[in-house]
Order: C-alpha cells, then sequence, then structure tokens
C-alpha cells in the first residue's frame, strides 16, 4: 500500500485581481529554487511508489519494449539530390537521417542523432533540405527544450558547413533558403524572452555563427509568429506574420533585401503563401471558413494589395484545407472532413482533376465521409514541380502508419514502408455524434476490439483537445494496443475549439466560450455511460497541453463522471498563465487575467482555483489523477502542475494525487526511446489498475 502523498507546504499568499483576493498557498512553487527541487523529488517518489508497484506494469513491459523496437517510418522529402526519410530501428533512441539517390537505391546515413549524446537526450528537432538538394539544415535541441542550434551540412557527403548557436524556437516553417544561405527567424531563450522575435538573412560563410547576421525584422506582438517562404529559384521572400491564430500581415522581399515591403497589412483573416515561379497560392479564412486559395502576381513590383481582389484560384469546398504542394503542375490539396484525411487533384487554373484514394479506402470504418476517401490521416505532404510523384504519411485506428508515393501519372498509391505491427485482432471504428448542452452535435470516434460485448462496463479511455484550431484525427498509437486487447474502448472527441469544422468550430469555444470545450469532452463522457460502453467506475479522461486544462477543468466541474484521469504537462493555473513562458502569447485563445471581463469567465474553469475542500467532508470525492510534467518545457511551465497536485493533495477528497516530473525532457518532443517507454509504462499501469483492467494474454508480442 502506498503512503499518503508528501507534505506541501502551505503559505498566507494571495493577490489582487480587479477587486478579488486571489488565494494562491503554493505560490512559491514558481520559484526556481532548493525547496521546490526537493519537492519534485519527493512527488516523483510518492509517484514512482505506485506506479512502478502496480502488477500490470511488469507485464505490460515485454509487450512495451517490443513495440518500441519495431522500426518506425518517417515521411519522405524528395529533392534533385534524392530522397530524404528519418527511419528509427530497433537500436536506435533518435530516429536517423538517411539520403537515397533513387526509391531503388540503398539508403545512406545522413545525420545520426544517436550520436550527439550518451544517453539520447540531445536531440534533430526537425530538419530542412534546400530547393536544390545541395544543403540541408537541422535543429538540434537538449533535453527537449525547443530551443535550438541550426547546423547546416552539405548533401550527400554530410560535412558540417556551418552552426548557428542558440537561435531559439526555429523551425522549418521559420526558415527559407536562398541560393547564398537563407533567412531565418530568432527568440530569446529564457522564460518569456522567447516571445521576443525577429527575422535574420544568414550568408553562407560569412559569419559562421551567425552573431552578425543581418536583421531583417522585429516582431512586437507576443502572439505573432513568422512564416518564411521563398521560391524555388531564391529569388522572392514571403513572410506572413500570424497573429493570434486567426490573421496574418503578409510582407515580401526580393532575396537580398533585408527591407520588407507590405503587400497585405491590417489583416483581419490568415494568408498563407505558397510560391510557384512568378505567382503565390494564398490560402485564406476570406469569405471562407473552410478555406479556400487565392493567386497573387509576384512579377514586377509589389504594391499593397485589397485581398477582396485578387483572384480566385480554388474555391472554398466541403472539407477544411489543411496542406498542398505543387506537383508536376499541379496544385495537390490535402482536405479534412469531419476529422478525416481527403487528397485532391487540381490542375494549376483550379479546375479539379481527381480525387485520390487512400489505403483506409477498402476499409469498412464507419465515419461521416463514407469508405470512398479513406478514413484516416495524412500528415508530410511533400512533391516538387519537377516530378509527377508526391509523398506522404497516412495511418489510422486499424492502421499502422505508412509511407506513401502518389504516382500522378497512373494515379495509384504505393505504401512504400511500414512498421511491422500487427493488431491481432479486429478492431470497430465509428464515428458518432453526440449533443452537447446547448444542444450543438459534437463527433466522437470510439474504437474497441469488434467482438467486444458493450455491456456498460467496458474500460474506457476517452481523449479531448479541444483549443488553438487543432484538429484531433484517426492515429495509430502503438502503446494503446494492449488496452483494446484487454477490452477497453478508446475514444476521443472533437471538441469544440479545435479545427474539425474549420475557423468557426474554433471561434466557437475562444475566450468567453471557452466553456463549450468542457461542456463537449463532459457530453461526450455522459454519452458513453448512456449507451452502454462503460460506467463512471470504469471511465477515464486524457489530455495533454491545452487538452490538459480540458480535463482539468472536467476533473472539477464533474468529478463524478470520471474514475481517473491522466493530465499532460496541462495549463492549469488560468489566473496566471500569461505569466510563464509562452503564456502571454495564448491570450488570444483564452483571454488575459489582466483584463476584468475575461478574468471574470477565466476565474470560473480555472482548474487551480476551482478545488473544493473536502477535508470536512463536505466536497466531491475527486477521481484518482496522474499529473504528468517535464522539468524542461518551455512552453507550458511545470509549476501549472505542480501547484494543482499541492492543491488537490492538501485539501481535496478522493484520489490519490499523483505528480510525476521527468528530468531531462520537455513538452513532448526529442525523447529517445527509452524514455517513451518508461513514460507510456507510468501512464498505462496507472489507467489499467485505476479502471480494474487485466492484462490480456497475447499470442505473441506484437510483431510479425
Amino acid at each position: 500500500m502506498v503512503a499518503g502523498p508528501p507534505h506541501s507546504k502551505r503559505e498566507n499568499t494571495s493577490y489582487e485581481r480587479h477587486g478579488d483576493m486571489v488565494d494562491d498557498p503554493f505560490r512559491w512553487l514558481e520559484s526556481d529554487d532548493e525547496a521546490v527541487d526537493d519537492w519534485v523529488d519527493r512527488q516523483n517518489e510518492y509517484a514512482n511508489d505506485y506506479l512502478e508497484s502496480r502488477e500490470a506494469r511488469e507485464q505490460l513491459r515485454p509487450q512495451f519494449e517490443s513495440l518500441a523496437r519495431t522500426t518506425d517510418y518517417g515521411a519522405v522529402t524528395a529533392a534533385p539530390t534524392g530522397y530524404f526519410q528519418e527511419i528509427e530501428t530497433d537500436e536506435d533512441d533518435q530516429a536517423v537521417l538517411y539520403v537515397r539517390e533513387s526509391l531503388e537505391s540503398e539508403r545512406e546515413v545522413l545525420v545520426d542523432p544517436n550520436e550527439f549524446s550518451e544517453d539520447g537526450t540531445k536531440a534533430m528537432g526537425w530538419w530542412t533540405v534546400s530547393p536544390d538538394g545541395e544543403r540541408l539544415a537541422y535543429g538540434v535541441d537538449e533535453g527537449g527544450d525547443e530551443l535550438y542550434d541550426i547546423v547546416v551540412i552539405e548533401v550527400p557527403s554530410g560535412t558540417v558547413i556551418e552552426e548557428l548557436s542558440a537561435v531559439g524556437r526555429t523551425t522549418p516553417q521559420s526558415l527559407a533558403w536562398t541560393p547564398d544561405g537563407f533567412y531565418y527567424s530568432r527568440t530569446g531563450l529564457a522564460g518569456e524572452a522567447q516571445l521576443e522575435k525577429s527575422i535574420h538573412y544568414h550568408e553562407h560563410g560569412a559569419d559562421p555563427d551567425g552573431d552578425e547576421d543581418d536583421l531583417v525584422y522585429e516582431i512586437d506582438e507576443a502572439s505573432t509568429w513568422p512564416l518564411l517562404v521563398t521560391d524555388r529559384a531564391g529569388d522572392q521572400l514571403l513572410v506572413a506574420l500570424v497573429a493570434d491564430w486567426d490573421r496574418s500581415d503578409l510582407l515580401y522581399a526580393a532575396v537580398g533585401d533585408t527591407d520588407l515591403t507590405p503587400v497585405i497589412t491590417d489583416a483581419d483573416h490568415v494568408y498563407l503563401p505558397l510560391i510557384h515561379e512568378d505567382g503565390a497560392y494564398l490560402q485564406t479564412d476570406l469569405d471562407a471558413p473552410y478555406y479556400r486559395f487565392l493567386e497573387l502576381d509576384l512579377a514586377g513590383s509589389l504594391d499593397v494589395v485589397d485581398p477582396n481582389e485578387l483572384p480566385e484560384l480554388i474555391p472554398e469546398r466541403d472539407g477544411i484545407i489543411k496542406d498542398a504542394a505543387v506537383v508536376d503542375n499541379h496544385l495537390l490539396v490535402q482536405y479534412e472532413r469531419a476529422a478525416v484525411s481527403e487528397l485532391e487533384l487540381f490542375d494549376l487554373a483550379g479546375e479539379h482533376v481527381r480525387s485520390i484514394d487512400l489505403p483506409g479506402a477498402e476499409t469498412e470504418t464507419e465515419t461521416e465521409t463514407g469508405t470512398g476517401a479513406g478514413t484516416g490521416t495524412v500528415a508530410g505532404l511533400d512533391g516538387t514541380p519537377d516530378a509527377s510523384e508526391a509523398f506522404f504519411s497516412y495511418q489510422s485506428f486499424d492502421h499502422p502508419p505508412a509511407v506513401c508515393r502518389y504516382d500522378l501519372e497512373a494515379d495509384t498509391v504505393t505504401e512504400l514502408d511500414q512498421p511491422d505491427v500487427t493488431l491481432e485482432f479486429d478492431l470497430t471504428v465509428e464515428q458518432v455524434r453526440y449533443e452537447s448542452a446547448d444542444g450543438t452535435e459534437v463527433p466522437m470516434f470510439v474504437v474497441h476490439r469488434a467482438d467486444l460485448e458493450c455491456d456498460g462496463d467496458n474500460p474506457t479511455l476517452l481523449y479531448g483537445y479541444g483549443g488553438f484550431e487543432n484538429s484531433l484525427t484517426p492515429s495509430f498509437r502503438k502503446y494503446r494496443l494492449e488496452f483494446l486487447r484487454a477490452g477497453g474502448v478508446y475514444a476521443h472527441a472533437n471538441l469544440r475549439g479545435g479545427g474539425e469544422f474549420g475557423k468557426e468550430w474554433h471561434e466557437a469555444a475562444r475566450h468567453e466560450n471557452k466553456q463549450r470545450t468542457f461542456d463537449d469532452i463532459i457530453a461526450a463522457a455522459e454519452y458513453l455511460i448512456d449507451e452502454k460502453y462503460t460506467s463512471s467506475d470504469r471511465l477515464a479522461i486524457s489530455g495533454g497541453s491545452n487538452g490538459g486544462l480540458t480535463v482539468g477543468a472536467a476533473l472539477t466541474q464533474r468529478p463524478d463522471l470520471f474514475t481517473a484521469v491522466c493530465c499532460h504537462v496541462p495549463l492549469l493555473d488560468m489566473l496566471r498563465f500569461h505569466t510563464f513562458l509562452l503564456g502571454a502569447s495564448w491570450t488570444s485563445e483564452y483571454g488575459s487575467p489582466d483584463d476584468p471581463e475575461a478574468y471574470e469567465w477565466i476565474k470560473a474553469y480555472s482548474p487551480y482555483h476551482n478545488v473544493t475542500n473536502g477535508t470536512n467532508g463536505s466536497g466531491p470525492e475527486y477521481p484518482a489523477v496522474l499529473f504528468k510534467t517535464a522539468e524542461d518545457d518551455t512552453r507550458v511551465h511545470p509549476v501549472h502542475a505542480w501547484k494543482m497536485a499541492a492543491r488537490m493533495q492538501s485539501v481535496a477528497a478522493g484520489g490519490p494525487f499523483f505528480c510525476k516530473t521527468y528530468r531531462d525532457t520537455g513538452h513532448g518532443t526529442g525523447k529517445p526511446t527509452w524514455m517513451v517507454v518508461e513514460e507510456q509504462l507510468d501512464v498505462w499501469s496507472f489507467v489499467f489498475d485505476q479502471l480494474g483492467v487485466s492484462v490480456a494474454a497475447a499470442s505473441s508480442h506484437p510483431q510479425t
């Protein structure tokens, strides 16, 4: 039996906000000192005593370690010098980047991050290849902190040309190649300084460490992030300054210039550019909540344009534009309809050529899109104007992630690579609809073994996110297989605040309407109970980051509905979220607690401030909770989980309440395989134990 939680010091700490005195007895956990480190150590010991003593943990370990040893394949990127692809084999802690001249050639190692550090915590977070395929840049971070050094190498030799140290939160979307160098964004490195953003130009060989790179543009707004795009010849640069996730100004420069010319200003909508030859295709939500494409002529000098007067290339369709690539004088567009991916081919005049059958088209999965286009998720869409082929990855609940090649001439999709994982049992996948508190119908995927009898007592895990216009789409998660094998039901709900139905679905649960996200996940839980999938005694909910806020709010508002909660890298102290790390940039999603009006609606749902004292026997019985956070998280400060756990352990009835802080890792990227296995064992041993799930015997390890 695990002893009670370690003591958390309570201080008589409060602060004034708009006439209210806000009680904050665990604010001392925001400090960076020895007392906090000691508290984290004691919480980890308490959590580990429980997690490592669960019977399910060691029963699951052989299966999880076997699954971890399966080879994972990243999507293919094509360039004139060959095909680039990340692959993680059974011997790797980090995926290795390979290149090959043709699809029939042997792969050659280009970058091996396993050589960066002994414990695998130094990682290659991203990479991008130049249009001519002669150079490649990749970002290196340590402990998953997402603060990168940029390393530039020659292809195919792998020789390092130069390294730009400590550039911050640079990504492939904020790096654009030129013939002699590249434009890129920099950020600050510590705390809120990460929101100090600027755009620079780096010329190869001029300054090996980038300290003297030309400043092109400084960004003042915390919630504005740059998207940089150049054409293949490297003659023209477009910069989209994306603000608040819902609008973007557009700036232009001839490559080599350090002055950006405004093209679209004071924008109330998003304009995301894709350059082809002397023009750009602008993905926009102007008069189109599902997005459409406009054309922008880049020939000659550019002045400020009225986007309402730009010609339309592809009108809005019944599906949300998620990605696009120019392939062999065509535009290949990835759509999403009711959270399921579709691929459509257009000519460059905007005429629809054909719909493309995806691998899932042969299945009988019941979704709103039917069975013609596929029933899963497309990602990593890539192609070039010079070749009649495109590449992407495809996965679904019952389809492991496959690397696919689309041949435009033959109109065929071929699966090139797929992890060696088999289900060993048939799955039923349904996309159902349920009614939320205000009568809105919300879709949800429900997955379980085909032979499972839904008798109202099945262990069930409900996952939710609902924010920032992100969509929850079908996914194959190999560590989920043992839960499904053991008779578990997995559900994920497409909550408002996400992007499953375009801009309006997102807007429906922002700012003063954020409660709708929580209403949606609560209604999803009630549906699963009412429809006899499960009962409240056997229902767990899970969410991370913004999804951690979602399940944190559901935990405090309807503790009677659940028996367990997995709350990962969460936002929970919503009256101070804007004071930590990237938090100030999220006021566009939630509102700012500094605004008196926003303060009222945020206070009403902030999980940390809505824990009811049950020490006198009058409060509710809360379900068991596993708060999972990371020491080096530079997005969501771990103090959210720390303060919430301390408050619940001190005053809440029910539980138990655990807080596990992982060392040498961050918000979620760059984790070595051994760490992934241990984290998955933590989560699933908690779920199996709390829901009373017995590990099912497998006929063999889940490898063929």
